[in-house]
């Protein structure tokens, strides 16, 4: 039969791995080397600390002013470059409306312009026609108006310096 208080009266003593039970030595000199290690690593997160702003401190020095105020101005210069953007796009949506409200007219313009090209080539070929027939430079002198424009006067000829 058990007793309430579990499998026997001796007192309950940690058992260890191995068995053993450690000595206060034993457990003075784990807490030394803790504090051992725990110095150590204090020194070194001091001492990157301390590198650490000191790289940073050298950063800030030799920083030129004119790269800080940009970094200042940085924001900024982002949000109006955003803003530029919206506003491109908005425009870029409009010119795409326009063209495609202008689109039939463009069509339209497409499909008439090889007729005046024709027609100015029927005009061109009449007036070729009819300077040939006999006496129409007559005519012509008698209106003040001439078949072919007088041509083009010549440049004055420099004189060459010797």
């Amino acid at each position: 039969m058990t007793t309430p208080k579990g499998a026997g009266r001796k007192g309950s003593v940690p058992k260890v791995p191995g068995g053993r039970v450690p000595s206060p030595s034993d457990i003075l000199a784990a807490a030394q080397s803790a504090v051992e290690a725990a110095q150590s690593a204090a020194v070194q997160a001091l001492d990157a600390a301390q590198l650490t702003a000191g790289q940073a401190l050298d950063a800030a020095v030799r920083l030129p002013p004119a790269s800080a105020q940009l970094a200042v101005r940085l924001p900024d210069l982002i949000e109006n470059l955003s803003v530029a953007i919206d506003r491109l796009n908005s425009t870029i949506d409009r010119l795409d409306r326009t063209l495609a409200l202008a689109d039939p007219a463009l069509a339209a313009y497409d499909r008439l312009l090889p007729r005046l090209e024709a027609m100015v080539g029927l005009g061109e070929d009449v007036l070729a026609a009819l300077a040939k027939l006999p006496g129409v430079s007559l005519l012509g002198r008698f209106t003040g108006k001439s078949a072919e424009p007088p041509p083009d006067p010549d440049p004055p000829k420099r004189r060459r310096r010797r």
